[in-house]
């Protein structure tokens, strides 16, 4: 009787890129979170609405679809996290730490609300977290929550438990 091995191990791949996985999950989940809680069910701003204020119908139209375009952009965001994941742990034993991958996700995360922050609110004042009184406030807790958030997952990435990867 003969015996036959599966496809052997890679051993080619940087056990490190799962981790990477991480971050553009953390990005992409960072942009629905934008994107379904302030666009959609709290209502409080949309992508372009200091550029088109949504009073008309046509300008919530634009915005609308604005809003659906910054969403296909976290969904890509999301796609490449899970296909890094996949391919950074495809034939190959690797040994998984939670606390690095909550790492990953939460600098991901934060990554996206600092970007966001400073590019969309600060230089180009598209939109605003709540526009009206403590507007400025608003978008100071929103950089300081994603600071934290990339602070703290960057210190979580560091650290994993021991016989795990790190980043």
């Amino acid at each position: 009787m003969t015996v036959t091995e599966g496809p052997p191990l890679r051993t080619n791949t940087n056990p490190r890129s799962w981790l990477w996985g991480g971050v553009f999950l953390g990005l992409g989940l960072g942009g629905f979170f934008d994107g379904i809680v302030l666009h959609q069910i709290l209502q409080w701003h949309h992508l372009l609405s200091e550029v088109y204020l949504p009073t008309t119908l046509e300008n919530l139209k634009i915005n609308t679809v604005a809003d659906g375009f910054f969403h296909a952009a976290t969904w890509v965001f999301t796609l490449i996290g899970i296909f890094l994941l996949w391919q950074g742990t495809r034939g190959q034993h690797v040994t998984w730490s939670t606390r690095a991958l909550v790492g990953a996700l939460l600098l991901g995360w934060g990554l996206f609300n600092v970007v966001e922050g400073l590019v969309d609110h600060q230089i180009l004042q598209i939109h605003h977290v709540r526009p009206g009184p403590n507007q400025a406030l608003y978008d100071v807790g929103f950089l300081v929550w994603g600071a934290a958030m990339l602070l703290i997952g960057w210190a979580l990435m560091r650290q994993p438990r021991a016989g795990s990867v790190r980043a």
